[in-house]
């Protein structure tokens, strides 16, 4: 081979270690990285009630049970009950499956319906509370496990409140004797006391000075009193 082939594949070999090098200097300059300010991520979370990230309006507020009972439906809470039958039973005379016997739920002992095995947290709710009120159902069926830490229900819960109070429309009903509804109106009168109860704290405030003006004119009456005495001379 001659000095003349030597020296174009010499030429070739350098000119791609070149054409390496500014490929590389090129894409550093290129994609140069920058370091952010923060290091991290900023994670938006969606406020609950709201399809925005962050802020938003405030959920709603619930109507009490009580008076979300007055206008439920039955027929639909037995809907939302297919949800549950995989696990319960509502019929009078129903066995127990994964779940206890649903019959007559109402008003019963939470935690005490023959032949089932309770968690220990159902158990200990039920000696606190002695019966499955229509408050207790509708925080419970909210979301079973942030109602009674420790409970074995994998139920995630219902979170349209609608659903709630037409699930517990229907539960009432299966009982040979249903538990009265309550007084829609007694309940919207106990949510707003303490709105009333704020208004009765101002006026109280205020009745030492209404109590305190006649001060003034008792006063003036005592001071009267010698100059009437001297009146006759």
């Amino acid at each position: 081979m001659d000095s003349f082939t030597l020296n174009k594949a010499a030429g070739a070999v350098l000119m791609v270690l070149i054409l390496t090098m500014g490929v590389g200097i090129v894409s550093d300059i290129i994609f140069e990285p920058s370091e952010p300010e923060t290091p991290g991520y900023a994670i938006a979370v969606a406020t609950e009630g709201t399809g925005e990230a962050g802020g938003g309006a405030v959920e709603d507020a619930v109507e009490p049970i009580a008076v979300r009972l007055a206008s439920a439906s039955a027929a639909d809470g037995e809907k939302v009950a297919k949800k549950c039958a995989a696990c319960h039973d509502f019929n009078e005379g129903g066995a127990n499956k994964v779940g206890p016997l649903l019959w007559d739920l109402v008003g019963r002992k939470p935690g005490a319906h023959e032949g089932f095995a309770y968690s220990t947290a159902m158990v200990a709710f039920g000696e606190e509370h002695p019966e499955w009120s229509f408050e207790q159902l509708d925080h419970f069926l909210t979301k079973p496990k942030d109602h009674i830490p420790g409970t074995t229900m994998g139920f995630a819960g219902l979170r349209k409140p609608d659903d709630r109070s037409n699930i517990i429309a229907y539960l009432r009903e299966q009982a040979s004797d249903p538990v009265p509804l309550p007084e829609p109106t007694a309940a919207a009168e106990s949510a707003e006391a303490p709105a009333e109860d704020t208004a009765g704290g101002s006026a109280a405030e205020e009745a030492p000075a209404e109590a305190e003006a006649p001060a003034e004119p008792a006063a003036a009456e005592t001071e009267a009193a010698p100059e009437g005495e001297a009146a006759p001379e």
